[in-house]
């Protein structure tokens, strides 16, 4: 096990009490507007604090009440891409990317921290973008360098928030073939999704937060054959999927 999660606390009128684990692989959070999983990845990576409970990441014990540990999130070694992709728009590609190795105790060059950033941005295939600002790019673009930013302070957990929402359809299946590559050969992540799509794509885990609470678990197969409640199952809805599937091919 990689990380884990076992919290409980009241965010507004949402009353959050989760208990979720994950590995290697990534795990994918869909529910209904609502349901808590953008406040969850808050409080992963540190923004939001529960009232109750123990957060750990790659053994690491980042939150636990019991004991009164409570890291920053800077201290948390989490990589967090929020919905809308939060880029610098007064900083080039690079060194939006080199922004999170500032943030680190020991701080390197800004030579070095751009040197790493070139690195990475070549290694996910956006080298040619280096110099330009986040205005200049497309949708995909602009996930790509989120997901670079995210990676270069080499997380122990990858939070990415709805990644492909706000792209088009051309980009997002792109994407989503780019994703599953690279999320399966970098570490641990949870991905909230909306998009079975996404989620078949992922090959990953499922947890499903209804009301904020955890209404089932398992890979697509389970879900869709066996769905606990009415959501799961308009989700997981084979005719839904074959129609949307003939209109955006994966």
């Amino acid at each position: 096990m990689t990380w884990s999660v076992e919290i409980e606390g009241h965010f507004g009128e949402l009353e959050l009490c989760v208990a979720v684990h994950g590995r290697q692989t990534p795990t994918v959070i869909i529910g209904p507007n609502g349901a808590g999983k953008t406040t969850l990845l808050r409080m992963i990576a540190g923004a939001y604090r529960p009232a109750s409970g123990r957060i750990t990441i790659a053994g690491r014990t980042v939150f636990d009440s019991s004991s009164g540990v409570s890291l920053g999130p800077e201290d948390r070694r989490v990589g967090y891409v929020p919905q809308g992709f939060g880029l610098f728009p007064h900083l080039r590609v690079v060194d939006n990317v080199a922004f999170g190795l500032s943030m680190k105790p020991r701080r390197e060059t800004v030579a070095k921290r751009r040197e790493a950033a070139r690195a990475l941005l070549a290694d996910l295939e956006c080298a040619h973008i280096a110099e330009r600002y986040p205005r200049r790019l497309s949708g995909g673009e602009q996930q790509r360098v989120a997901l670079a930013r995210a990676l270069i302070v080499e997380p122990g957990l990858l939070l990415l928030d709805e990644p492909l929402a706000t792209l088009d359809p051309s980009s997002r299946r792109k994407l989503r073939r780019f994703l599953a590559r690279h999320l399966a050969r970098h570490r641990p992540a949870i991905v909230v999704s909306h998009d079975v799509r996404d989620v078949e794509a992922l090959g990953a885990d499922v947890v499903v937060l209804e009301a904020g609470r955890v209404t089932q678990r398992g890979k697509v197969e389970e879900l869709r054959r066996e769905p606990a409640t009415d959501f799961i199952a308009e989700f997981f809805n084979s005719d839904a999927h074959e129609t949307a599937t003939s209109v955006e091919p994966a």
